[in-house]
């Protein structure tokens, strides 16, 4: 009766999932990019997060920004790990000050597995999040300023 029920509940399961990516009429295969590329924009999309990736690729990143015709990185500061029916996601973060990082967390996990599940049919098993720095607006409004001029000539 087991071996039934088995039978019965895996049916169940390549069934209610409408994108199935094994079929009887063949299979689809989702490279690792595409996913790095959606968890990427869903954690963006997040209020509170002010940019992804850690130092060394924020600054490959922003040289990159810089080339004419060059377009954004939208994987960058995302690992994944891409399976036959699952996938696991890293991410590393930069949060904005005075925003709860738990509850920030706890959010961008939360729109990367709705976002990746919904668009690849894949089954997010784990996405973590590592915070490497909190941004002050205050940093940023230095660099904006136009340059004083010169006390002495």
């Amino acid at each position: 009766m087991s071996t039934t029920t088995e039978k019965t509940s895996s049916a169940v399961v390549s069934s209610a999932k409408p994108g199935a990516l094994s079929s009887t009429q063949g299979s689809t295969t989702i490279a690792d990019t595409v996913v790095s590329k959606i968890a990427g924009i869903a954690a963006r999309e997040v209020n509170g997060v002010y940019n992804l990736g850690g130092g060394a690729s924020r600054a490959i990143g922003a040289l990159r920004e810089r080339i004419p015709g060059a377009t954004t990185n939208h994987s960058q500061g995302i690992s994944v790990e891409v399976g036959e029916k699952q996938a696991a996601v890293d991410i590393d973060l930069i949060a904005e000050y005075g925003v709860s990082i738990a509850d920030l967390a706890s959010g961008v996990r939360r729109n990367v597995i709705a976002s990746v599940e919904r668009m690849t049919g894949l089954q997010v098993t784990e996405v973590n999040i590592d915070v490497n720095d909190v941004h002050i607006p205050s940093e940023d409004d230095e660099d904006d300023e136009p340059a004083k001029p010169a006390r002495v000539q």
